[in-house]
């Protein structure tokens, strides 16, 4: 059951609603054309008619194309109360489709009437039309293309007709061939044709857009034969015929029966089973001739044969390419040349290994079966004594001790080569020089080397894996023909990452050179393992590391650099690289009583390898560093307080923490003597010319001390004030600025001063001034005041003592009253003896 588009309506249902009492007839669809060209518009009309009473008075009509609804329509009302709806479609781009007229009905969309619409393109013009005449059905067969699809149905017809001339004038019709429907080709019966007469055929194309014809093709059915192929077979032994050359083939074949009667030529292709060669073509073969030998081919290869003939010398076809067959060439003598190269070996002489290549001379040498080294001895004529028969490319034998070469050949079953000599000679020709060999690739190694002089004929190289797995049956060899070649390229058997051993050889006319020898490496690698790591020294924040680096190694690139590597606790990681030369380094800033790891890696131009870790701790300070850190700084606090008290004690102000004693026991005065010449004299004023010993009271601030001055006046009492401003040691009549006293102190407490001479004859006098330090512990106290006189001058020049003041400040009196003057020794006061 079909369905129409969406309007999910079966034909069923469709037919039902087309029933009496349904919508039967009340809608028709006209359109301008069913079948249109492919994209070009259309026009279509809708009319419902009036009798349908049950529609609604003005009924909506839809427009659907496939299961699109299609916009667009018109609807209008005729003057015969029809419903019209004409709609035009732009651009019908489907080929095939099916256009509704709908209406609304009920809850369902109901069709009215429907049209199916086709697109497409008229018929090309069909190309290509050949025809042949095949002899075996009797029968002309004739093909062409038909051009692109026209998505329309398009039918073809072949058309024929006879004639007498070049087909300008049309004779009898022939019967039209039809072919079946997808073929375009077709067969006219042997009935319908006229054979030796030509005959105008084309092919009409049509369909519903137009129709289209081929060019006319004028031809006589017998112009046209497509023969059979013959029949390739080989051809029977015979006694009496030669045997078949190296490389050629001999065959024939059987022509195609119902063409003998017909003039025809042949070819031939053949290639070779081997390989992916392409057929080669001979011919044309001999007309009358039906059996061919074929040379020129490979020795003792197959082959695969084919064979095709066309009528000739008349029009025709060729035929088909007969079915294969396969033949084989008999083998050929070996034509090669034979490098050889032979060994002695050390502890027999006379046992020879001779080794040889096979060198092509032509393109196809012959096959070889095996090979034969022999000897002719000088005393037997004609007599060859074998001395190895083999099928590889070595052989190892004993020479006889007469022998002094031997011929080797390469042989099959056609015969020999050519036999190459094989001379033993000793080494008497000079040496290569500065052999050297490098590697290329990891699959290639250069040789290059020095020629001798003179230059060699020639050079045989051999190669092989160098110790320990060196072998003598495993070497690789050639021979380089070139005496004047200075190097050469090893590309066979050669393995990366190997050692080898290569031994250059050069040869001269009936002799050779010495073997010269050297070792190289294809592919060099990266160094096996790197040097061990070693502590020599560590500390709190460093710590030395040393290495012992490896010796080299062969197939080992030199080392290039070295990197070291440590990491903390904190897997924090650092690294520092070093020349390739470095035995050791010494880490910096590092932790006290951390942990690290360290590995050391060594590179070189192939790679790189790392060490085994390392892993140390770094020292933890010690105590008696820090009993030392802190006696030195109790040291240091100890001498700035000694240097503080010894500044304060030494001090020549008065120290202000307590007052300055003095020690009477030590005291300077008891061994004091005057200097004071008696022309020097200080002059008293008032009191005549009596020498003066001065002894001053200063009190805890230093006072300058200012000249004493001497006046007329006859009061005295301004005298105690002037003397306590001055300190005179020596001479009395200077200023005190003189050097402190030998008693060891700078505040020094005078109590008096002593009046005297030594030139006087008169008794010594004091003058007493008051004082507020005190004298010495347990002693008496000093004097009051009022026990204090006054010296005063009469005028006799003798002293006459006053009455005493409370008013002034300092008073004379007796000597002894004063304790601290006990101990001092007067020299020249005589007056003073009782003192």
């Amino acid at each position: 059951m079909a369905r129409l588009g969406n309007c999910s309506l079966t034909w069923a249902a469709l037919i039902i609603l087309l029933l009496p009492g349904s919508l039967e007839e009340c809608g028709h669809i006209s359109v301008s054309a069913p079948i249109v060209h492919l994209g070009d518009p259309i026009t279509a009309s809708c009319i419902i008619k009036q009798n349908c009473s049950h529609l609604d008075p003005e009924p909506q009509i839809l427009w659907r194309l496939g299961a699109e609804l299609q916009p667009g329509g018109r609807q209008q009302r005729l003057s015969d109360g029809t419903q019209e709806s004409i709609i035009t479609l732009p651009h019908l781009n489907h080929t095939q489709a099916f256009l509704s007229c709908c209406l609304n009905w009920g809850n369902s969309l109901q069709i009215l009437d429907q049209v199916e619409l086709r697109a497409g393109y008229p018929p090309a013009i069909p190309h290509n039309l050949s025809c042949l005449m095949n002899l075996t059905t009797s029968s002309l067969i004739c093909q062409w293309e038909p051009g692109p699809e026209t998505h329309l149905p398009t039918s073809f017809t072949l058309k024929s007709f006879k004639s007498r001339g070049n087909c300008q004038t049309q004779g009898d019709s022939i019967l039209d061939c039809v072919p079946k429907d997808g073929q375009s080709h077709c067969c006219i019966p042997r009935k319908h044709l006229l054979l030796y007469q030509n005959m105008g055929i084309w092919v009409q194309a049509e369909n519903a857009l137009g129709t289209s014809m081929s060019p006319q093709l004028c031809l006589d059915p017998m112009d046209v034969v497509k023969l059979e192929p013959p029949m390739l077979r080989t051809m029977d032994p015979s006694p009496e015929a030669a045997p078949p050359q190296a490389g050629c083939l001999q065959l024939c074949w059987e022509p195609w029966q119902p063409g003998l009667h017909i003039n025809q030529k042949c070819e031939l292709r053949h290639k070779p089973q081997r390989g992916e060669a392409s057929w080669a073509l001979v011919g044309p073969l001999p007309l009358e001739a039906l059996q061919y030998e074929l040379c020129g081919l490979l020795p003792a290869t197959a082959y695969t044969l084919q064979i095709r003939c066309i009528r000739w010398p008349l029009p025709g076809h060729w035929s088909d390419w007969s079915p294969s067959l396969e033949l084989r060439t008999t083998e050929r003598a070996p034509t090669v040349r034979l490098d050889t190269w032979w060994r002695q070996r050390q502890l027999d002489p006379r046992t020879v290994q001779l080794f040889w290549k096979p060198v092509p001379l032509e393109e196809d040498s012959g096959r070889i079966q095996g090979y034969v080294v022999s000897w002719r001895p000088s005393g037997q004529a004609g007599a060859i004594l074998p001395l190895c028969n083999t099928t590889e490319l070595s052989c190892t034998f004993h020479l006889p001790s007469e022998a002094q070469e031997v011929a080797l050949v390469a042989y099959n079953s056609a015969g020999t080569s050519r036999p190459t000599p094989v001379v033993f000679s000793e080494s008497r020709g000079p040496a290569l020089t500065r052999l050297h060999a490098m590697a290329r690739d990891p699959h290639s190694l250069w040789v290059g080397w020095e020629p001798p002089n003179p230059w060699p004929q020639g050079y045989v190289i051999e190669w092989g894996l160098g110790p320990p797995s060196a072998s003598n049956s495993n070497k690789t060899w050639r021979m380089e023909q070139n005496g004047r070649a200075t190097g050469f390229l090893l590309k066979e058997n050669i393995r990366p990452f190997q050692l080898y051993e290569i031994i250059v050889t050069p040869l001269y006319q009936d002799t050779m050179g010495p073997s010269q020898h050297v070792y190289a490496y294809s592919q060099e690698m990266a160094p096996s393992h790197a040097p061990e790591l070693h502590l020599k020294h560590i500390g709190k924040t460093w710590a030395q590391l040393e290495w012992v680096p490896e010796p080299p190694e062969l197939g080992k690139s030199p080392l290039t650099h070295y990197t070291i590597f440590w990491t903390n606790a904190q897997n924090q990681s650092f690294s520092a690289i070093l020349n390739a030369s470095s035995r050791g380094f010494v880490l910096h800033g590092l932790e006290p009583a951390s942990l690290y790891h360290i590995h050391l890696m060594a590179a070189s131009q192939a790679g790189a390898t790392n060490s085994t870790v390392l892993t140390l701790m770094t020292l933890t300070p010690e105590g008696s560093e820090l009993h030392i850190i802190l006696g030195l700084f109790g040291l240091l606090l100890l001498l700035t307080c000694l240097c503080g008290t010894a500044w304060l004690c030494c001090s020549p102000k008065k120290n202000p923490l307590w007052p300055s004693v003095p020690d009477p026991a030590h005291s300077s005065l008891g061994s004091w003597v005057p200097t004071i010449m008696e022309e020097d004299a200080f002059q008293l004023p008032g009191l005549g010319t009596p020498p003066i010993t001065k002894l001053t009271v200063l009190e805890e601030d230093e006072k300058k001390p200012v000249p004493w001055e001497s006046h007329n006046s006859s009061e005295t009492c301004g005298l105690p004030t002037l003397v306590q401003t001055y300190v005179l040691q020596g001479d009395p009549r200077a200023v005190s600025t003189q050097p402190q006293s030998q008693s060891g102190t700078s505040d020094q407490v005078l109590y008096g001063q002593l009046l005297g001479s030594p030139t006087s004859p008169g008794p010594g006098h004091y003058l007493r001034c008051d004082s507020t330090q005190p004298l010495l512990a347990g002693l008496t106290p000093s004097p009051k005041s009022y026990e204090n006189l006054w010296f005063q001058a009469s005028p006799l020049g003798t002293l006459v003592t006053p009455a005493p003041s409370q008013e002034d400040d300092c008073v004379f009196g007796p000597l002894l009253n004063f304790p601290l003057l006990q101990g001092i020794r007067v020299h020249g006061m005589e007056a003073l003896g009782s003192f």
